[in-house]
């Protein structure tokens, strides 16, 4: 079996769209709340980001977000016209976007405080309309799935919401959460009879104070359940429940078939995620077969539902378009790679609308490369129209008994191999591909419209910042809202395109990365130099513009980024090359990577520092007392300093991802103490500084707040920048303009001789 993780929740067989007993008490149903949009006519600052674009059915118009006003809000504005709308005023960042195909609603996940637990809203074009779908209440998280190709409802998944007790339930801000209101509470049958507020069905357990069940392990927390539903904004149709999964890291829903017969579903742990194609009377899960880690819109159905198209990398180095052949039931017929590369992976991959041409963004080293390509469905010898479905009401003499788990084999590690197409008019196939040219170096997103021929793409560049081109005929034409290349740094600040770099490690693997040369540095003179480790471990470091970079640039020190093992676009070897001990290593590449950057001539011995986020704030602490001699400071960004505690503190879906890449929090309990820089504490000797994020439950403030205190005890330099109103991604204005100046300050004062 590809995968692995925990089991999939099955549940009887019952009648479409029918909700267990049990997930009755939180059904989702839509919640009204006040308008707040309004016509933005007030210039945008110069340096400003837009992303995330979808588009509305004619392809003209765009929702998409933009940080002009401080924070990522959701706008809508015309591709080839200035003036736009602020459809959600509220402060709380916006993640995610998706205008519904018949053009009536725009859904969009919130992120309420800065932090982890998101909610899901939608709100009219013209910003009327706006109402809660999902999340809200304490300790829970929801996120958005697709919409069905008529847009009558969205696809949504939600976790079960904490109980009293639970650490997630204390990260609840008054201000920003509501505690949920019983049925029948005068207050919500007030809220215009369809004002019911969506969680998902099992609680976790409580002795019998109503306090959480102390049985349960402080390393390994008790699971939570996740359940996708498909929601009607309108509220008038009943939702209808996909499927659930207890204990699921992750649980998305990609697409479902025009006819309504079948779901994708995206699940699994990072290393292992797999798709699921769920019969959606039922809910059995009919075939599975693995995906790639990154995106999580891994693909979808053909017109007919007889082909599902996925970015598959299952038993391969690189990730392809894979093409499933599947029988109108669902299973699987067998498999056929229709679009790879020898060196690079598929990294973004968009059905059009009309389910038969694809976009595909191709990983080149860390330069995106954007294809289009006709695809041709696999079409049964005697392809016809799907036949009637029975009456659900029925019994169904071919169903299991229903007293029985409903569930599919997984297909093994990697796609079946392509088998002869007996009993097939035409195999699935991707025509010849064409290239499309892009003004910068990354895409990000891919979005098609109406027009075959005029997607809309977000890109990234390490001269400019995020925005959204429109390429009509394949010429890129960027929107008028999003900001110029020429203004893509503030005043004295100078953009660098950066250098590829292949350090070799000790034990001689070749790692990636990029460097950055201060642009007031002389040539020839080694420079004070940062290196900067990014997240994940599965990230990968992009030539694209950074503000932080560009701030410590602009004071005259050198950032060099590189991909240490465990890195993603590199191959699916070298992401699982810091599996388990395989961490040691990880640590000595950045140490490695150092090393190369001295002998390259680009960086100082003597004025080297280290900083990252998230993984890369653990690297920085691993390496300060791994290597205690070799940096003469570091700044570690949301940053595991145990990995003990951790594990104890996040999100119950994230230990389970996490489990994978550092170990298991009880079996391999030993490991993940000496991986832990807590561990070896007593040898850290240079200044430290921690940032962290007040409402991180992705890595909680505590893991930074104990490394900094280890330190003072032992007589070391140590700082805490604590950000309000932000969670493991820093997305307001000021407080990321308060990181980058506090921390370039403390790399200038300590690197300065």
């Amino acid at each position: 079996m590809h995968g692995g993780g925990a089991a999939l929740r099955a549940r009887p067989p019952g009648p479409p769209g029918a909700v267990p007993p049990d997930a009755a008490d939180h059904a989702p149903r839509p919640r009204p709340l006040a308008d707040t949009s309004s016509v933005h006519d007030l210039p945008p600052p110069a340096v400003h980001g837009c992303w995330y674009p979808s588009a509305d059915p004619s392809g003209r118009r765009l929702a998409f977000v933009c940080d002009r006003a401080g924070v990522p809000q959701l706008w809508t504005g015309a591709v080839d016209g200035t003036e736009v709308r602020l459809l959600d005023a509220d402060p709380h960042p916006v993640t995610e976007v998706a205008w519904s195909p018949d053009g009536r609603w725009i859904a969009y996940t919130t992120a309420p405080g800065g932090g982890e637990l998101t909610r899901v809203l939608c709100v009219r074009p013209d910003g009327s309309g706006r109402r809660l779908l999902a999340g809200g209440g304490p300790g829970t998280s929801a996120h958005l799935g697709r919409w069905l190709h008529d847009g009558s409802a969205v696809a949504v998944t939600v976790t079960d919401p904490a109980r009293p007790g639970d650490a997630r339930a204390a990260h609840t801000d008054p201000d920003v959460f509501e505690e949920p209101q019983p049925p029948d509470d005068p207050h919500w049958a007030g809220r215009d009879g369809r004002a019911v507020r969506l969680d998902a069905a099992w609680a976790r357990p409580v002795d019998a104070h109503g306090r959480p069940d102390d049985r349960a392990s402080v390393q390994e927390p008790e699971p939570r359940t996740l359940s996708a539903y498909l929601v009607d904004p309108e509220g008038v149709a009943a939702p209808a429940l996909v499927t659930s999964e207890r204990g699921a890291p992750t649980l998305r829903v990609c697409d479902v078939s025009r006819d309504g017969r079948l779901a994708l579903v995206h699940r699994g742990p990072r290393g292992r995620r797999e798709a699921l194609v769920v019969r959606t009377r039922d809910r059995t899960v009919t075939c599975v077969l693995p995906v790639a880690d990154g995106d999580p819109w891994i693909g979808g159905f053909s017109p007919g539902a007889g082909t599902v198209w996925l970015r598959s990398d299952g038993g391969r180095e690189f990730a392809a378009l894979v093409a499933a052949r599947l029988t109108a039931e669902g299973e699987l017929l067998g498999t056929t790679v229709v679009a790879e590369r020898p060196d690079c992976g598929l990294e973004l991959f968009a059905l059009g609308r009309e389910g038969r041409r694809a976009l595909l963004a191709w990983n080149v080293r860390g330069v995106s490369e954007l294809e289009t390509a006709e695809l041709t469905a696999a079409e049964p010898a005697a392809a016809g129209p799907a036949p009637d479905e029975p009456d659900p009401t029925d019994p169904d003499p071919t169903d299991p008994d229903p007293t029985e788990p409903a569930r599919a084999e997984p297909a093994p590690d990697g796609p079946p191999a392509p088998g002869p197409d007996a009993g097939f008019r035409w195999p699935a196939a991707a025509g010849p591909r064409r290239r499309l040219a892009l003004p910068h170096e990354v895409v990000t997103r891919i979005e098609p419209t109406a027009d075959p021929d005029a997607p809309v793409v977000a890109l990234s560049g390490s001269v400019r910042h995020p925005g959204v081109w429109w390429l009509p005929q394949g010429l890129p034409l960027r929107t008028p809202w999003s900001s110029r290349d020429e203004d893509a740094a503030p005043s004295g600040r100078t953009p660098v395109r950066p250098l590829p770099m292949s350090p070799v490690a000790r034990d001689g693997l070749t790692l990636g990365g990029w460097y950055y040369r201060a642009p007031s540095r002389p040539a020839g003179e080694p420079a004070p130099c940062v290196v900067h480790l990014h997240g994940g471990p599965e990230e990968q470091e992009r030539p694209v513009l950074h503000p932080l970079y560009l701030e410590l640039l602009g004071r005259g020190i050198d950032v060099f980024a590189p991909d240490v093992r465990g890195s993603s676009g590199h191959g699916r070897t070298f992401v699982d090359a810091d599996l388990g001990a395989g961490r040691f290593r990880a640590i000595d590449d950045v140490a490695d990577c150092a090393a190369h950057a001295v002998v390259e001539g680009l960086a100082d011995p003597g004025r080297l520092a280290v900083m990252g986020r998230s993984y890369g704030g653990y690297l920085v602490m691993a390496s300060l007392v791994w290597h205690p001699e070799l940096f003469r400071t570091g700044i570690a960004v949301c940053g595991m300093s145990d990995l003990r505690t951790f594990f104890a503190g996040t999100e119950p879906w994230i230990a389970q991802s996490a489990a994978h890449k550092y170990g298991h929090p009880e079996r391999d309990g030993e490991l993940l103490r000496d991986l832990s820089p807590m561990n070896r504490a007593d040898a850290l000797r240079v200044p430290f500084l921690a940032v962290h994020g007040e409402h991180d439950t992705n890595v909680p403030p505590g893991e930074s707040e104990q490394f900094v205190r280890a330190a003072r005890e032992r007589g070391v330099e140590a700082g805490l920048l604590l950000l309000r109103d932000e969670g493991h991604d820093f997305r307001r204005a000021d407080n990321r303009r308060l990181f980058r100046r506090t921390a370039a300050d403390w790399m200038e004062r300590h690197l300065a001789t």
